[in-house]
């Protein structure tokens, strides 16, 4: 699926805003119900300072609902809860991230079925039909580079010029068990390409000595920042884009097509304070809590919050992007795997 230009036309951005409008805040029963409850556990895969923190500071002021936090890569929440769940001490009220609800679900009885009033307004592709899971952001995966070692105008420009020899061994990616990884850059690949000439361009690349390291992809962004690495491959573009802001040498480069993902909450089905989390989700998703992660460098799923920096969101001609849901990746990333470690183990 391309995904669609984020500068939307007044007509449409007036219609939106009346929509937002429209939606319904939470009411003041559940309010009730979640500061009684006093508390919520979120198990999240985002980065703190970057954005766990600006929301439990919101969420606290707005609600005087506490909020814990456990921070993790997307395989450690998923087994934390499983753990949880198999022990009869289900501790998490809330979790997110890019295909972990798509692994929890195939467990019955551990996520729950409740779609927030806030998302009504976001495109379908950002809501599971079944009310499992709601996006928050999109995650778009690019290669960036350190641009104190790829001067401006000597960065590649498309994926076969990183078969070029002065790339060899300056290149990094991930291989955690994630979209954003080595096996998510060779599911682009083949998804663009086909199989044929994918495996063809993927068993060249492999001549290229591509660093794999056992992080998450914000890892190896942090990593080519630092000068280790020229270039990472398979990051999410904001990421890039915040470092870059703050002052960091890098800049994300336009492959196209490139793979989106979202970034997506739900709720435990025995989520310990029920109220609470779900009054935590409706905010996350709502337009106030869609703001923070504009204001922070994410790219909003909510269609009336656009991102800091539009071109960050593919717009089908300058960056094209092909739009995953977690149960795609989840269906697609074993495939991908057996793939990379084939040809890159």
């Amino acid at each position: 699926m391309i995904v669609a230009n984020p500068r939307l036309g007044a007509a449409l951005a007036a219609a939106l805003a009346i929509l937002c409008q429209e939606a319904r805040a939470a009411t003041p029963e559940l309010i009730a119900a979640a500061r009684k409850e006093g508390e919520v556990t979120w198990y999240t895969t985002q980065i703190v300072n970057q954005l766990v923190l600006p929301v439990k500071t919101a969420f606290e002021k707005k609600y005087g609902v506490k909020i814990n936090y456990v921070r993790a890569n997307t395989g450690d929440v998923v087994l934390r809860v499983l753990n949880e769940e198999k022990a009869g001490r289900v501790q998490c009220d809330v979790f997110d991230g890019l295909s972990t609800v798509a692994t929890l679900v195939r467990e019955p009885g551990v996520v729950l079925k409740w779609t927030p009033d806030e998302a009504r307004v976001y495109p379908a592709e950002r809501v599971d039909p079944q009310g499992y899971w709601t996006a928050t952001y999109l995650a778009v995966g690019v290669p960036a580079v350190n641009t104190d070692l790829v001067p401006a105008g000597q960065e590649p420009r498309s994926w076969e010029d990183l078969l070029a020899p002065k790339w060899k061994g300056k290149m990094a990616w991930s291989v955690s068990n994630s979209s954003t990884s080595g096996a998510g850059f060779v599911g682009t690949v083949l998804d663009a390409w086909g199989r044929e000439k994918g495996m063809d361009y993927l068993n060249r690349l492999a001549q290229q000595n591509v660093t794999n390291i056992q992080v998450a992809s914000r890892e190896i962004l942090n990593q080519v920042i630092a000068g280790e690495y020229a270039i990472a491959l398979q990051v999410n573009n904001h990421h890039a884009s915040i470092s870059a802001r703050m002052g960091a040498p890098v800049k994300w480069l336009k492959f196209s097509p490139a793979q989106v993902n979202s970034g997506n909450i739900s709720v435990l089905q025995k989520a310990p304070h029920p109220n609470a989390a779900k009054l935590l989700v409706d905010f996350l998703v709502s337009a106030e809590g869609q703001a923070i992660y504009r204001d922070n460098g994410y790219i909003p799923a909510h269609p009336g919050v656009p991102a800091l920096d539009p071109e960050l969101l593919p717009d089908g001609k300058d960056l094209v992007g092909r739009f995953y849901t977690p149960e795609k990746i989840d269906e697609e990333l074993p495939k991908w795997e057996k793939t990379f470690h084939e040809i890159f183990r």
